[in-house]
């Protein structure tokens, strides 16, 4: 095994590992991504919902309409529960059977030619004259880190780590309804979610709750899901008292990209890189349009197009402003003000433009506040 000689390995097959992956086996290279998992639809950390734009990336081109369920509004709450339902005219919100996209995803990598070796945990990576050679997978000219926030590869090759998380829990309950199902409901609320809020959302399987909360280093306080689903299910018709068909956990960058980001023949990308919003969380989007760019890099890289003094990273968004709403949120989150402004013209306007990406059209539902 350690004689398979590659152009890439790639190290996680998540969103951004694939779509890196898919993108360099669309240019001939041959390239391995291992997991270490066996089923890349078990132990998940991603909520799976996809803004819009994400369905126009390559990797999701073809995507069976079974695995997604169109979501068109925004239903937001102030911490009293008071809400206000929000919208932009063409604009779509898709919810997934996460487990069952990420299957199917891996399946199509390998029918690209992608290698795909599942149950395959990244130990350590040698340098060698002629790139890196992976304990157990084969040598590459090479490396890719998208084994998530708390990279092994970037933890191994002395790259830059994230730092700063979220702690989210999620629970799927499957074959039940809300009683508002094309709205994903958003809850902001210091008490359950102190630096960022729940959620309750539709999905094609059935329904997702979620709950996520600033995560300090000792803090080992889970989220309250038990007292956040009480709280919100006079307002979704969630049973409170259903117990959930599968919970995933874990950690979400939220502190933007980190530096170093690449060393020799080796590069993180998605949530490894920090390619997550620090303000809304969002990974999906951005870990497929930075996964793909990489493997575009790496593939003029390898044909020689490129040369091998040139960065392997493209230029990547600093967050600034939203860099700043985050502090801001994580030092003046109030509920009280919350529940006065929440429902004004004014934030309903600057929620909008934030949950839709500043699009035109935005349109409000004139019988959406309650």
């Amino acid at each position: 095994m350690q004689d398979n000689r590659y152009d890439v390995i790639v190290v996680g097959a998540g969103f951004a590992g694939l779509a890196c992956a898919g993108e360099l086996a669309s240019h001939g290279l041959r390239t391995c991504v291992i997991d270490r998992k066996q089923d890349l639809g078990e132990r998940i950390h991603t909520t799976g919902i996809l803004v819009q734009e994400a369905c126009d990336a390559p990797l999701l081109a073809g995507l069976p309409q079974a695995l997604v369920r169109a979501v068109p509004h925004v239903r937001l709450y102030a911490p009293n529960l008071r809400s206000v339902r929000l919208g932009a005219t063409g604009y779509r919100f898709y919810t997934t059977d996460t487990p069952a996209l990420m299957r199917w995803l891996g399946e199509r990598a390998e029918a690209c030619g992608v290698e795909l070796k599942r149950g395959h945990a990244f130990r350590d990576a040698v340098r060698t004259s002629a790139g890196w050679r992976v304990e157990g997978v084969g040598q590459a000219r090479f490396l890719v880190g998208a084994d998530g926030a708390r990279s092994r590869v970037a933890e191994r090759l002395g790259l830059g780590r994230v730092g700063e998380f979220l702690h989210g829990v999620e629970y799927e309950f499957d074959g039940i309804a809300l009683r508002e199902p094309d709205a994903l409901h958003c809850f902001i609320s210091k008490r359950f979610a102190p630096g960022y809020l729940g959620w309750v959302a539709q999905t094609p399987t059935g329904v997702q709750a979620g709950l996520a909360r600033r995560y300090r280093p000792g803090n080992t306080q889970a989220p309250d899901m038990i007292g956040f689903l009480h709280h919100v299910a006079p307002m979704t018709g969630l049973p409170a008292t259903r117990r959930p068909d599968s919970i995933r956990a874990g950690l979400i960058p939220c502190g933007g990209a980190v530096r170093p980001m690449s060393g020799d023949d080796v590069v993180l990308v998605g949530d490894a890189a920090g390619m997550v919003s620090p303000l809304t969380a969002g990974g999906i989007h951005s870990g497929l349009r930075h996964g793909a760019a990489i493997g575009r890099m790496l593939a003029c890289r390898v044909s020689g197009e490129a040369a091998s003094g040139v960065s392997m990273t493209p230029p990547v968004p600093g967050f600034a402003f939203k860099r700043l709403l985050r502090w801001a949120f994580d030092q003046g989150q109030f509920d009280a003000p919350m529940d006065l402004l929440l429902t004004t013209r004014p934030v309903r306007r600057a929620v909008e433009h934030l949950c839709f990406h500043r699009r035109g059209g935005l349109v409000s539902d004139p019988g959406g506040a309650d």
